[in-house]
């Protein structure tokens, strides 16, 4: 077999755009990452105008043998200022995104903290039922503000292993100021996770019990106007999530404007108005039954040391 080499004329040019690759600034990377944020909503701006969800939303999601991927694209209400200065500060933006995750029904706890490696949220996850959390699961999410700056913020919560060979959470917000103008705010959710052979195995169980009827966002193949039918397996669970994380965000953002006495009642109000829009995906509980849970979760968190 012979093996091509580059010319020896072009070797110092291929080293030197390497070398320049790695050498690329934080604030170039930004500049990058939000120029790229603002071609993506061109590219799904007639999704945002014109979709099942009745909001500007862009749902994608990712499957393969061993990783799941979702990603919602949005514009919501709310100044970039806003959203940024909750959601990607370094000294508030852990307790605030506490505050977030806490309105998803899988989270059980969350408390931010210091560790080894910066700040760390110290996620429960369990259940849709109230539950102790000596019997639900125990993630450390690291925290990192990767970027941030009058036009573009991004920020990231990872996790390297989680419950049944669970690995890789991430949980990655983007945004930048609305490019139609207003004021107004273009999000990006990442929410995925990597699983081995006691992940794929968990999913399976529960897919082929509890979950064997619940389903995605996305329509398959098959579908058809008159009888729409939804991908389910990992790929409807993953989609379930990354939206219920999604409507946690905007749930957090809607009740800024609430006086701090009555912020969590609003956010939970909100969260819980929100995925009754979708009830085929999202419906698990009965509203009272949230609000109580959520409630003593809540309570549990703020007093836990």
């Amino acid at each position: 077999m012979t093996l091509h080499r580059h010319p020896a004329w072009l070797r110092p040019i291929a080293l030197l755009a390497l070398v320049a690759g790695l050498c690329l600034s934080p604030a170039s990377r930004a500049a990058d990452n939000a120029q790229g944020l603002r071609d993506k909503y061109q590219s799904v701006a007639s999704q945002l105008a014109d979709n099942p969800f009745h909001r500007p939303l862009a749902l994608e999601s990712t499957e393969t043998p061993t990783m799941l991927q979702g990603d919602i694209y949005s514009v919501v209400d709310y100044p970039f200022a806003t959203v940024s200065g909750a959601l990607s500060d370094a000294t508030q933006g852990p307790g605030n995104w506490c505050d977030v995750l806490i309105l998803h029904l899988n989270i059980k706890y969350c408390r931010a903290g210091s560790g080894p490696r910066g700040t760390v949220l110290d996620v429960n996850l369990g259940r849709k039922v109230e539950q102790s959390l000596s019997a639900s699961y125990r993630l450390e999410f690291n925290y990192r503000p990767v970027a941030s700056s009058a036009d573009y913020f991004r920020v990231e919560l990872n996790a390297e292993s989680g419950p049944f060979s669970t690995k890789d959470y991430r949980i990655m917000l983007e945004a930048i100021p609305a490019p139609a103008g207003g004021n107004r705010t273009f999000l990006h959710l990442t929410y995925s996770y990597g699983y081995g052979t006691a992940g794929r195995l968990a999913m399976r169980t529960y897919l082929g019990t509890v979950g064997s009827d619940k389903v995605g966002f996305t329509k398959t193949a098959e579908s058809s106007a008159t009888a729409p039918e939804y991908v389910g397996g990992v790929r409807g669970l993953l989609e379930r999530n990354t939206m219920r994380y999604y409507l946690a965000i905007d749930a957090y953002l809607k009740a800024l404007s609430a006086s701090p006495d009555k912020r969590l009642q609003q956010r939970l109000s909100t969260w819980f108005n929100a995925t009754e829009q979708y009830p085929r995906q999202l419906h698990e509980v009965e509203r009272q039954d949230y609000l109580q849970m959520k409630r003593h979760e809540v309570e549990r968190q703020q007093t836990a040391q």
